[in-house]
């Protein structure tokens, strides 16, 4: 059948991306990730706001750095 085997690989690449993602989720608080300085936090009575702006700078930054060595055409 034509396009299963490159359908396949996408989904192995995809189950490699959410498993990495859950690695860092997982072990990332223990390298500093989500309370580097820039990180948005802000605290109320009842209410807690929380955006990783710098820890989402810092993946994406690996992500590219990552995908370009290793799907590089």
């Amino acid at each position: 059948m034509p396009g299963v085997p490159d359908f396949a690989k996408l989904l192995i690449i995809i189950g490699l991306v959410i498993a990495g993602i859950g690695i860092v989720l997982l072990f990332g608080g223990k390298f500093g990730l989500g309370k580097l300085p820039g990180d948005i936090l802000i605290k109320k009575d009842d209410f807690t706001f929380y955006f990783p702006i710098v820890t989402s700078i810092i993946i994406s930054i690996i992500l590219t750095v990552l995908f370009n060595i290793f799907f590089r055409k």
